[in-house]
């Protein structure tokens, strides 16, 4: 009994791969054009190379446009009201209908679009928008924005059976209050088959060794770089994880184009609502988790990453455009095959 108990804590040890929050787990040179380094060079199995036409490509200028738009300190209450007017002005642009949804410490701001299947539950797409003082955010999490944004422009008016919501929330750098908040409207979460919570996913390194893991780490690393996306979920979602490890089909208009490049995704599962990986609780997909709603961070994995953590120098010369709009077609194409289904998103107990 005691070696087994042994090997549970060594497993339980290997999923604290990646701390995810901070906004979270991850500073920046005062350079405002967003720059492309070295491609991503993704090993795919050539199963995962075929094409599928119902995800839709995302826009790379698009993506970017965003980042540069939001290139600020958001921080302050009126850098926050200035961010909320930019974002809820894109979303009425691609026919959304955003709410304001105040709560003691600031606002968030949701918005969804009906499914026809009224028995399936809803899809959230999240990210936070307010950054710690004296950075801009790029990556921090102008990153996760821009790619919400994205689900919202190009997922905004296409019919699935399950209903599509967004969300941003606000005040995540002052401990996780806005997510708080909205997991805090317990009706809403009745409907609510499951949330991606974006918190970072624009910064890469190809550097051998600059991908850094928890100390004492009893597994091998996928790499010793930072070219991989990691998806970090709750083991009483299994299927909400999962569908990220099918996320890197192709849509058809982009094969053989560079842009579609798309990165590893490295998905951790967490047992006991991370209870005994705290790192792995360090954004808004946290109280969600202990709500018992499914909910997965999709991250370039912060400062176990980036150097731009948290300082002023995470501006948008630091996203590496081909890593950024890999992990943003990642999640679109999730999104996609998510609200396509109507499959239960609860881990099954084997049969």
């Amino acid at each position: 009994m005691k070696k087994w108990i042994w090997l549970m804590l060594l497993m339980l040890m290997a999923v604290a791969v990646v701390g995810s929050r901070g906004s979270t787990f991850l500073e920046q040179r005062p350079s405002p054009a967003i720059v492309e380094r070295i491609p991503v060079k993704t090993r795919q199995p050539q199963a995962e190379l075929k094409e599928v036409d119902s995800a839709p490509q995302v826009s790379t200028d698009r993506l970017l446009n965003h980042i540069q738009k939001l290139n600020f300190q958001r921080y302050t209450t009126k850098e926050r009201s200035l961010t909320r007017t930019y974002i809820t002005t894109e979303l009425t642009k691609f026919g959304w209908k955003p709410k304001l949804e105040k709560f003691s410490e600031g606002v968030n701001i949701f918005a969804e679009r009906p499914g026809t299947d009224k028995a399936a539950k809803a899809i959230l797409v999240a990210a936070h928008y307010d950054t710690v003082a004296l950075s801009p955010g790029a990556d921090d999490n102008a990153s996760g924005v821009a790619v919400v944004l994205e689900v919202a422009r190009l997922l905004g008016s296409r019919s699935t059976p399950r209903t599509l919501q967004i969300a941003f929330f606000d005040q995540e750098e002052a401990g996780l209050l806005g997510s708080q908040a909205f997991v805090s409207k317990t009706a809403r979460l009745q409907n609510l088959g499951g949330a991606i919570v974006m918190d970072m996913v624009g910064y890469a390194c190809y550097t051998p060794g600059c991908q850094k893991y928890p100390a004492a780490l009893p597994v091998i690393p996928p790499s010793n770089k930072g070219d991989f996306l990691a998806v970090v979920g709750d083991t009483e979602h299994l299927p909400l994880l999962n569908a990220f490890q099918s996320s890197q089909m192709l849509p058809s208009t982009a094969l053989n184009k560079q842009e579609s490049n798309l990165p590893a995704v490295l998905t951790v599962p967490i047992p006991f609502k991370g209870l005994l990986t705290p790192d792995t609780l360090r954004s808004d997909h946290a109280p969600f988790w202990y709500q018992g709603v499914g909910a997965v961070l999709v991250t370039d994995t912060a400062n176990l990453r980036t150097p731009h953590y948290h300082q002023p120098s995470d501006v948008p010369a630091t996203i590496e455009r081909s890593f950024f709009t890999g992990s943003a077609q990642i999640v679109v194409n999730a999104t996609t095959a998510l609200l396509d289904k109507n499959k239960v998103l609860q881990t099954q107990p084997p049969s």
